[in-house]
């Protein structure tokens, strides 16, 4: 086995292993998400794509590497998926991101904003985020799984790990 197929052996693994997982802390921290999925009612979910993941979770070549050609394969893959999903009514929105961006925070009374940034340290910058609506967190994670597979250098799938977020359907609090 290579080292790209025992990499995406152990995604499998771990997305096989955690979600029941993930799904019943989701319930017990919503349970209003968990009751509003008995019912199929729709959940929004964000998938953040990022420029760069942990080296032992990227076995695929960045993209900054790859031919005009090749991105253009990748950027109609993204496009095309979106476009399914608008037919399907799963699609809100999405965006990508340059990687250059400012953190700012206030400077207090009076002063005017700080800012910095990105900061040098950071190796995970975000490329982008799609906003689907689906029927569960299954469906989510289906395609979430899909757009993973977006074709990277040479065509290949690049089976990247996405970050799969679901949105709160309330504002927390300190009762929950």
């Amino acid at each position: 086995m290579t080292g790209a197929e025992e990499k995406r052996e152990n995604f499998a693994a771990d997305v096989e292993n955690t979600s029941p997982a993930a799904s019943q802390t989701c319930q017990r921290a919503h349970p209003v998400r968990a009751a509003r999925d008995k019912e199929t009612i729709m959940a929004k979910y964000l998938m953040l794509k990022h420029y760069r993941m942990p080296e032992q979770y990227m076995d695929y070549t960045p993209m900054d590497q790859w031919s005009p050609d090749e991105v253009d394969a990748h950027v109609a893959y993204m496009n095309a998926f979106a476009d399914r999903l608008k037919d399907s009514g799963e699609f809100v929105d999405s965006q990508a991101l340059s990687p250059e961006g400012t953190f700012v925070r206030s400077g207090g009374p009076g002063k005017p904003p700080v800012t910095d940034g990105p900061f040098p340290e950071t190796k995970d910058l975000i490329a982008g985020w799609m906003v689907i609506d689906v029927e569960n967190y299954d469906r989510a994670l289906e395609l979430a799984g899909e757009l993973s597979a977006a074709p990277g250098k040479g065509g290949e799938p690049i089976n990247e790990w996405l970050e799969l977020r679901p949105f709160l359907d309330h504002a927390p609090s300190v009762d929950e």
